[in-house]
């Protein structure tokens, strides 16, 4: 099995917060792990921003930042491109989508079209993105 995260969950896997736990064992269940490659700074700004918020120390936010920098590596990262930008944009429209979360959900569809066969899940945090997710798959 595929696992698509977006940031929300990402996020969830370096920070304890609520549904951390759960997040943890279906990634470490899952064959392979993929997200965009937008995930990568909205992360690292979402560690950052708990830090200034003063919701995690510097020092478990300096942490959750070297622990997801070492995963990203092992991670199919999907590209953005004018195409799935522009889908995106559709995405948006179709979903009332915020713009961060139709590029993952257009990258989402691209791994879907991409690997037809295989048992592809999107995992969220947020509800109208995950039906939406749901929609396509």
């Amino acid at each position: 099995m595929t696992l698509y995260l977006d940031t929300s969950v990402i996020v969830k896997l370096y920070i304890q917060e609520a549904d951390s736990d759960r997040i943890a064992s279906e990634v470490a269940d899952a064959d392979a792990v993929c997200s965009s490659v937008l995930a990568y700074p909205e992360a690292c700004a979402a560690f950052e921003q708990r830090r200034r918020a003063k919701s995690v120390s510097a020092q478990s936010a300096k942490a959750a930042k070297l622990a997801f920098d070492a995963d990203w590596s092992s991670w199919a990262a999907v590209g953005v491109d004018d195409q799935l930008i522009r889908q995106s944009a559709r995405l948006a429209e179709q979903f009332g989508l915020r713009g961060a979360d139709a590029v993952h959900l257009a990258s989402f569809e691209r791994l879907l079209a991409n690997a037809p066969d295989e048992d592809v899940r999107f995992i969220c945090a947020d509800e109208r993105l995950s039906k939406a997710a749901g929609s396509l798959g």
